[in-house]
């Protein structure tokens, strides 16, 4: 688990429910979107985007639901860059319950995107450098 640089800790409320009383499988992906929005943050693409409208897009998401998830408690949302291509790179997510249990993986392909033109770009050298840091 040292490959995963970031970590998220979120309270499980209420609301991310289903009706068996255990957290609802939307309720993860809006987990690995904390922890997506954690790493952009974390790399700059955030603070690239409102400066120069190019930032990340996301363009794919999964998840493999391990061990469920229950009220009252915490999830840990562990994040690292998986892969980095041309134009994408791929995150990948680690959700754990408050024993460090396992309970989900999800898998995120994202591209480089120029927001102004409505078009994928090579990832930049120097943001290449910082995704390889997570």
């Amino acid at each position: 688990m040292e490959d995963f640089k970031l970590e998220l800790k979120l309270r499980i409320d209420w609301s991310d429910l289903d009706m068996y009383r255990h957290v609802n499988n939307l309720s993860f992906m809006r987990f690995m979107q904390s922890g997506r929005v954690n790493l952009w943050e974390a790399t700059g693409l955030h603070k690239m985007y409102a400066e120069e409208n190019k930032g990340a897009m996301l363009v794919s998401t999964h998840c493999d639901f391990q061990k469920a998830l229950h009220y009252p408690g915490n999830a840990t949302i562990k994040t690292r860059i998986a892969e980095i291509g041309n134009k994408s790179f791929k995150i990948e997510h680690h959700i754990f319950d408050e024993e460090n249990q396992l309970c989900a993986v999800g898998k995120d392909v994202s591209v480089f995107y120029n927001f102004s033109e409505n078009k994928t770009l090579p990832i930049p050298k120097d943001l290449r450098g910082i995704l390889n840091r997570y």
